[in-house]
């Protein structure tokens, strides 16, 4: 049985429409008009358990929401989904403490008043890690984050609270990580110590690891398998080498290449 199970999904949204201007505001508040999105529409796939795959698409494909959904955060329209055999939208604490949503545009949560070691030890509290044990020192040494401890969240940099981040999601071990755009707005140096982390968490403790990222070297180092989504549906799910081998006639065979030609003209027949 597959880790991640994704089995027809669906997610629309209802978002009110109205022309602009003040008469036609009036006329909203009495018959409000709503347009149907559709953000996720039949998706479906598998992830093994010690597979990193890449999600790829451009912004607005739903890979976010197929994120969120497959989190918890959201309660699809339609299909079904299991990770670990849980439904995810259920949201039960067995469940949580198994998986972790990691998002580089909110690399840290809680009160930003707070130093790490503190949000070390309220996630510790959180997730019921006992006491003896010593994930945090191992997560504290493989992250080099030893001299960011007694400093308030609020005063590190971007980088800094990613690495910080990554710990406390990875504090109680999760089973399954999604991650959304981890190394969005890091440095070079910061990147690619996350991505060697991320690959080495993935091989030790044989966790299923789901990726999106527009950082075409995130994807080359980690992933050996992609899912392309494009205007909400699943375009290609194999083998990244494959994909790249069908666009051998570029004179650049880079992956940005490679990617800008699939969602402009789709795979060569």
């Amino acid at each position: 049985m597959a880790v991640v199970q994704v089995d027809g999904l669906t997610m629309t949204f209802r978002a009110p429409v109205r022309e602009a201007g003040l008469r036609a505001a009036l006329r909203a508040v009495v018959h409000r008009e709503y347009r149907r999105i559709e953000a996720v529409s039949e998706l479906s796939f598998g992830l093994d358990e010690g597979e990193v795959v890449g999600f790829l698409g451009p912004n607005g494909a739903g890979k976010t929401t197929t994120m969120k959904i497959l989190s918890g955060i959201l309660h699809p329209t339609g299909g079904r989904a299991t990770v670990l055999g849980f439904t995810p939208w259920q949201r039960r604490r067995e469940y949580l403490r198994r998986i972790a949503l990691i998002r580089g545009s909110q690399p840290i949560g809680g009160p930003a008043e707070l130093t790490v070691m503190d949000s070390f030890k309220y996630q510790r509290v959180l997730y019921d890690v006992p006491r003896g044990d010593n994930t945090v020192d191992e997560l504290v040494d493989l992250l080099d984050i030893g001299e960011l401890l007694h400093r308030q969240i609020r005063a590190l940099s971007l980088g800094e609270r990613m690495r910080a981040g990554l710990a406390m999601a990875l504090l109680y071990q999760p089973k399954v990580l999604f991650l959304d755009e981890p190394t969005l707005g890091l440095d070079v140096l910061a990147a690619g110590a996350l991505r060697r982390f991320v690959a080495e968490y993935a091989k030790s403790t044989g966790a299923t690891v789901l990726l999106t990222s527009h950082s075409m070297a995130d994807v080359e180092t980690l992933c050996k398998r992609v899912i392309l989504i494009d205007q909400s549906r699943i375009r290609y799910d194999g083998e990244l080498a494959a994909l790249a081998a069908k666009f051998s006639d570029l004179e650049d065979p880079s992956l940005e290449v490679v990617m800008d030609r699939f969602y402009r003209d789709g795979i060569p027949s």
